[in-house]
């Protein structure tokens, strides 16, 4: 431990002397020569940041009326403060998050497989992943962890509980739980094996010649999983496609520059990037084909970040795809992922990135706060008039607070409606449902009235404040949020989303608004073979 603490304690002290050299380096020296018996370079600017930062920790160190954890000063405290001082998304990562930001990266770990999260000072499960061993053993949304390997889990983190439940593949773990109608706890004996995460979750046939293709993230396995999702398919079948790309945080470039580029044609520009430090350099489409001549929709919203917005815009500025759904959210710098001994990582802005047509589609995060630039994003966003750029046929795009739809679509919940989500009241009742139903249900299932009345009575145990007319006019969304719910317990996950994705309004609507991508596309061929012409004389 003692070597991590000098570990990091002289990362820390580099970076802050870098910061300081910055502010008050050779031009700030310069301005005061006058006052100065000698000029002072980098070099002894740097030897004072450290003396000053040494001097000031002891004094914290030594006075403070809390004895000092090394540890959390500088890894919560110090490190993350300099890195505040560049941008919001440069970042360091201590051993824990490293581990899990390489598994974010490959896409897969080894553990039981499932989804926790605390409530009422316990961890619950949410869902068993299909196919995990929580799943082939049993496991159901609502069980309550007790113990794991004989430890309680009392006064958890859902992050200490997972770890305990992680570990070498084919290694023993004992999970007892809670169930609901169930009078004593139960044990299951689990072998941790391998639990892929899906960055393609769900591709299959929304309606005859429309495909859905849904990509979460962007890890190392992504195009692959993507193609295997096309061919399985039949791309030759293949009349439309919707690419949805909600609420994907995105991930590897180099991934998000391998999705776009199937769908663009060879040689086409995807993105390019260029830093204080390193040149342009532009990334092509080398996968590309011009026989991919379908219309696609992609659907983005306000969660849709980083690769996903480098997808968006450069299927955009090529005029390839029919952008719908919410104003992106805002990310064009480019993080280098500095591994770093003692098992940590430093995640450094190194770049900026452009889309084909030279947008920089950065939001703004210098007037206000991190926490507001993350979370309090306003509604609305003008786009930049500064920062107008055209794409391939010669439409306008603009830089500046993402991506900008070609059609805005924005689905909003009522008010009786977010008070059932908000309070958990789907994720609550089928534990209980279930503790006096058969698991097991018919294809066509859908709630019943006696369902529906009991769920009723649930919610008002539960002292959920509605009106009796509200219920009436929101019972069809109900149904719907209740099959969902139990689908997970009844069938699986996957099948859980699946009907989440062929119920969801705004799915729908992106195959309404078909023909507007294909109308795009036609129009871009046009413009092109008119382009061409005019080249041929000139």
């Amino acid at each position: 431990m003692r070597q991590i603490r000098a570990f990091v304690f002289s990362l820390l002290v580099i970076g802050l002397c870098a910061v300081i050299a910055g502010n008050f380096g050779p031009g700030a020296a310069a301005r005061a020569a006058s006052a100065a018996p000698a000029p002072s370079g980098p070099d002894d600017d740097l030897a004072a940041g450290l003396k000053t930062f040494t001097s000031l920790y002891r004094l914290v160190e030594e006075n403070a009326a809390e004895k000092v954890n090394p540890d959390k000063a500088i890894y919560k405290g110090a490190i993350p403060g300099m890195l505040r001082t560049l941008d919001p998304h440069s970042s360091f990562f201590d051993p824990r998050d490293f581990q899990q930001l390489r598994e974010d990266q490959r896409g897969s770990y080894y553990g039981v497989g499932m989804t926790i999260q605390p409530k009422d000072g316990r961890i619950v499960v949410v869902a068993p992943f299909t196919g995990s061993p929580s799943y082939k053993a049993g496991i159901r949304p609502g069980d309550v962890i007790l113990e794991v390997n004989d430890k309680r889990t009392d006064g958890m983190t859902t992050a200490e509980v997972a770890d305990l439940l992680k570990g070498p593949k084919g290694t023993p773990v004992q999970v007892v739980i809670a169930r609901e109608g169930v009078d004593k706890p139960m044990t299951f004996n689990l072998v941790r094996g391998e639990i892929p995460r899906f960055s393609v979750q769900n591709a299959f046939w929304v309606k005859p010649g429309i495909a859905y293709v849904d990509v979460e993230s962007f890890n190392e396995q992504t195009s692959r999983e993507l193609e295997d999702a096309i061919k399985k398919l039949g791309e030759s079948n293949i009349k439309g496609l919707v690419l949805d790309l909600r609420s994907n945080p995105g991930g590897l470039l180099n991934e998000g520059v391998a999705v776009a580029g199937r769908f663009l044609k060879r040689g086409q520009t995807v993105v390019s990037h260029r830093g204080r430090t390193s040149p342009e350099k532009p990334y092509q489409a080398n996968n590309g084909s011009s026989s991919r001549d379908y219309p696609i929709v992609v659907m983005v919203d306000r969660y849709s970040a980083s690769a996903a917005e480098i997808v968006a815009g450069a299927l955009q500025d090529h005029d390839r795809a029919y952008i719908f759904g919410d104003n992106t959210f805002g990310k064009g710098l480019v993080q280098t992922v500095f591994p770093l001994s003692e098992n940590t990582g430093l995640a450094l802005t190194t770049a900026k990135y452009y889309t084909p047509s030279g947008r920089l589609i950065q939001r703004d995060y210098g007037s206000g706060s991190f926490y507001e630039y993350y979370y309090n994003r306003k509604d609305g966003l003008q786009k930049d008039t500064n920062d107008v750029k055209m794409t391939d046929s010669g439409r306008a795009v603009y830089g500046g607070n993402g991506i900008q739809p070609d059609e805005k679509f924005s689905f909003k919940y009522n008010k009786f409606q977010v008070e059932l989500i908000r309070k958990g009241t789907f994720r609550d009742y089928l534990p209980k449902y279930f503790s006096g139903h058969d698991t097991k249900l018919a294809t066509n299932w859908t709630p019943d009235n006696e369902m529906m009345n009991d769920f009723h009575k649930f919610l008002l145990s539960k002292n959920v404040q509605f009106t009796e007319a509200e219920f009436a006019e929101n019972q069809e969304w109900v149904k719907v949020q209740l099959k969902r719910e139990a689908l997970i317990t009844a069938v699986s996950l996957d099948e859980s989303l699946r009907y989440a994705i062929e119920t969801d309004p705004a799915v729908q609507k992106a195959v309404e608004v078909m023909p507007k991508a294909r109308a795009l596309l036609d129009s871009q061929k046009k413009q092109m073979v008119q382009l061409d012409k005019r080249s041929n004389r000139d």
